[in-house]
């Protein structure tokens, strides 16, 4: 999952072994309840109120270490003290069912005295009304007080019916959260690597690393010494290549200034001969001339002396007849070989360590540091056993999941009669309103009601009859769930989520008196070590490694098991016995070293380069051909128009026109030869020590190479060494890593955890709260449904007597 492993090596001393594969977990274990978690939510407020007090801790521990008879001998003692402490956390659990048994047991006895006083034709039993004025606001009134009771009373069975659906349908998830969590946990031991030399030790230790690491450490300090002297034989080869492009340029410009040269001076005299005919015109010397015209005639004629060539490149030599040695060889290639010889240091250590590496001895030190892991730590064993008891445990539940069906389709049959006893008082509730108020009639009297009318009456009667007879049994099972149900939430959900409930199972000594933290006191014998049941959960949430969460280093140390020292020994017996030859290193061939004493020989300090620039130092005319053809013009302009001033300025245009076409490539020319020149004068300057210099560096190196080269090598090779038990150690630390982060990530056990809290307290004991809440809400409001419905039952039904009307 990394990059090649010799471009690894030579980039950073830090080793990246990449990463250990695992599985990937699918399940999922949060849950979202929906709209129906504003419900729940209502139960969670109501059972904060009713219990706000904090988790019990030290009264929960208490009763764990009597159950598990850490406080025999005291049991005595502590007993009231435990009583009073589960009282004062128990108040309001027993205030509400308190108030449920009342309910439970008053109300059938307050039925029955009610059914014999209205057989008696007491509380409302005589079927007599005495009119009054108020009659239909006080009717209007006890009407929409019972529907309005009834509404509340339709919510709370709505409430408990969503509860039920909503634990139907939950149950049926189950089978998809166990049989995920199930894929997990095979996962778990599937995808757990084998602890095998060859797969968990990289191949860093090869052929092709060994040239960048001792080959490129050996290269790297020859190459401080060696460098510098190939640089210098670098700088003169640069410098011949230079001086022969000179030569060449020297004996270009010189060629083109002799042959220009021969050229300009015919053309300059033929323009001499011109002027001197033009001069010779009657209107420079008549007696009739203007004695103007004839001034300039004269000065003009004197100024034909300057119109010959300045400098005389004919006499000079052409270099390169005595210096053609440039010619035949091509400098650029003098030090190639050096530094190629040089650079392929790491291929020769790479062939002349070959033997040692195929050997594999690293492979037989890691094998002998690491004999014994597969005997301290049966992996591949342990694992199979425990793929077979998933398997095992797995088909066990599945042999349940009819069971719960079926158990869930008997519960939900009777939360549905539960619910189905409500709906119907509340179905003679919302009848009996419905036909009282059609079959009103504000003429009628007590005793000529409507039919309809008294059908509402006597359907309201029927309501509070049935209330009377179900609302006990009804108040008296949400009395149980409520008891149940709370202390569940508030003893078990609440105090997982907030952690506390870890608290009370690692309290020391409470599963044993002579252990501190059970479970490694059950696994490894050893209570004192840091292992508690919130450490391995919160390790396994954060999917870490089962040998971090477990501490398995208690009976795998993995340090033990890789002996540095030993692998170190293997290491360095190895590399003492490699014998490496750099001689094969040539920085400099002879041929190469015969060039430079040939370029030293070459005769460039006997070059007479007085003579050159001298002549370069010259114009290439004595006068400048533009100034002296404007200064004719400005003559010729001052003559009188005619034959002699037109042709005089055909001898200006000649001038310039040679300038353009002769001087300037002529001047061009100068330069560079004046160029040239220098530069080979610095060039030729002390050149015959320059060259000596290069040769004794070069032959330094050498030297270093092939006669001191062994002190350089046994150094690098223990840096080398070094560098090898480096990585080793670096490899150790990984796998500490590895096993800690990667290896086998126990994310399937924490997921089991809250699986099973979802299931238990998300599922079941959240819906099961819901529908207690919303059955006793129901069944409360069905005592003023009963008071509403008897005095309004007395305005629908039809009076067997009245009375006059009352002022």
């Amino acid at each position: 999952g990394s990059e090649p492993r010799g471009t690894m090596l030579r980039a950073s001393p830090s080793l990246d072994f990449g990463y250990v594969p695992a599985g990937l977990y699918e399940t999922l274990a949060h849950y979202e309840p929906g709209p129906i978690g504003i419900l729940f939510h209502m139960v969670h407020t109501f059972l904060h109120a009713v219990q706000p007090n904090a988790f019990p801790q030290d009264l929960i521990v208490k009763l764990a270490k009597d159950k598990f008879g850490a406080l025999q001998t005291e049991y005595q003692k502590v007993r009231e003290s435990v009583c009073v402490c589960a009282i004062y956390y128990e108040i309001g659990f027993l205030v509400c069912a308190a108030v449920g048994l009342l309910f439970t047991v008053l109300l059938p006895l307050v039925g029955l005295f009610f059914c014999l006083c209205r057989c008696c034709d007491n509380c409302g039993g005589e079927m007599h009304q005495r009119q009054r004025k108020n009659a239909d606001c006080r009717r209007g009134l006890l009407g929409t007080l019972l529907f309005s009771t009834s509404l509340v009373i339709t919510i709370g069975v709505l409430c408990a019916y969503a509860a039920n659906q909503n634990l139907s349908s939950q149950v049926k998830n189950i089978r998809r959260l166990v049989n995920s969590n199930m894929r997990d946990l095979h996962t778990f031991a599937n995808d757990t690597p084998m602890p095998t030399i060859r797969s968990l030790f990289p191949l860093m230790i090869s052929s092709a690393d060994i040239g960048p690491l001792l080959g490129g450490r050996i290269h790297d300090q020859l190459d401080k010494e060696v460098h510098p002297a190939l640089d210098r034989v670098l700088n003169m080869a640069g410098a011949m290549r230079e001086t022969k492009e000179a030569l060449e340029n020297v004996s270009v410009s010189l060629e083109v200034l002799q042959e220009g040269t021969g050229k300009l001076n015919f053309n300059l005299s033929l323009v001499r001969a011109g002027i001197n005919r033009t001069l010779s015109d009657p209107g420079c010397h008549d007696e009739k001339s203007d004695a103007t015209t004839a001034q300039l005639c004269r000065n003009i004629r004197q100024s034909l002396s300057q119109l010959h060539i300045g400098a005389n490149f004919t006499r000079l030599p052409c270099l390169l007849r005595n210096l053609s040695v440039f010619f035949f060889y091509d400098s650029v290639l003098l030090p190639s070989q050096g530094y190629s010889s040089l650079n392929d240091t790491p291929h020769m250590v790479i062939e002349q360590t070959r033997s040692v590496v195929e050997s594999e001895i690293w492979w037989t030190a890691l094998a002998r540091t690491s004999a014994a892991f597969p005997k301290a730590f049966p992996v591949q064993s342990t694992l199979s056993n425990f793929t077979i008891l998933i398997s095992h445990t797995h088909a066990k539940i599945e042999d349940y999941y009819p069971e719960i069906d079926k158990m869930d389709f008997y519960r939900w049959i009777g939360c549905i009669g539960l619910c189905c006893v409500v709906v119907l008082v509340l179905a003679f509730n919302y009848l009996g309103l419905l036909c009282g108020t059609l079959g009103y009639d504000k003429h009628a009297s007590p005793t000529t009601r409507g039919c309809i009318s008294n059908t509402g009456g006597t359907m309201l009667m029927a309501g509070v009859g049935f209330s009377f007879i179900f609302s006990w049994v009804l108040m008296g099972l949400v009395t149980v769930l409520f008891l149940a149900g709370g202390n569940m939430e508030k003893l078990g959900c609440e105090p997982f989520r907030t952690r506390e409930l870890f608290k009370v199972v690692d309290t020391p000594y409470l599963v044993h008196p002579e252990w501190k933290n059970f479970i490694p006191g059950y696994m490894y014998n050893d209570s004192d070590l840091e292992l508690t049941a919130e450490s391995l959960y919160s390790t396994c949430k954060e999917n870490k490694g089962i040998y971090l969460a477990m501490r398995l280093d208690k009976v795998f140390n993995i340090s033990s098991f890789m002996n540095t020292t030993l692998f170190t020994k293997d290491v360095v017996s190895q590399l003492d016995s490699v014998k490496i030859d750099l001689r094969g290193i040539i920085l400099l061939e002879a041929e190469g070293k015969q060039n430079l004493l040939d370029f030293s020989e070459a005769g460039l300090a006997e070059i007479n380069y007085a003579d050159y620039l001298e002549e370069v130092n010259k114009g290439v005319t004595v006068v400048d051909l533009l100034s002296y053809a404007r200064e004719l013009e400005a003559q010729t302009d001052l003559m009188p128009r005619g034959a002699l001033q037109t042709a005089l300025k055909g001898h200006s245009g000649t001038l310039r026109q040679i300038h353009s076409q002769q001087i300037t490539p002529m001047e061009q020319a100068m330069s560079a030869l004046n160029q040239s020149m220098r530069f080979l004068e610095r060039t030729a300057s002390d050149l015959p020590n320059k060259v000596l210099a290069v040769l004794e560096a070069i032959e330094a190196a050498q030297y270093l190479i092939s006669r001191n080269a062994t002190h350089l090598i046994n150094q690098e090779s223990g840096k080398y060494t070094a560098t090898i038990v480096g990585y080793f150690h670096q490899y150790i630390e990984w796998v500490k890593t590895s096993l800690a982060m990667e290896v086998a990530p126990c994310k399937p056990f924490s997921n089991m955890v809250d699986t099973a809290e979802i299931i238990a307290c998300s599922f079941l004991v959240d819906s099961m709260n819901t529908f207690w809440m919303g059955l006793g809400c129901s069944t409360l409001f069905l005592l003023p449904s009963i008071v509403l419905a008897v005095r309004l039952s007395k305005h629908y039904r039809r009076m067997d007597t009245e009375d006059v009307y009352d002022e």
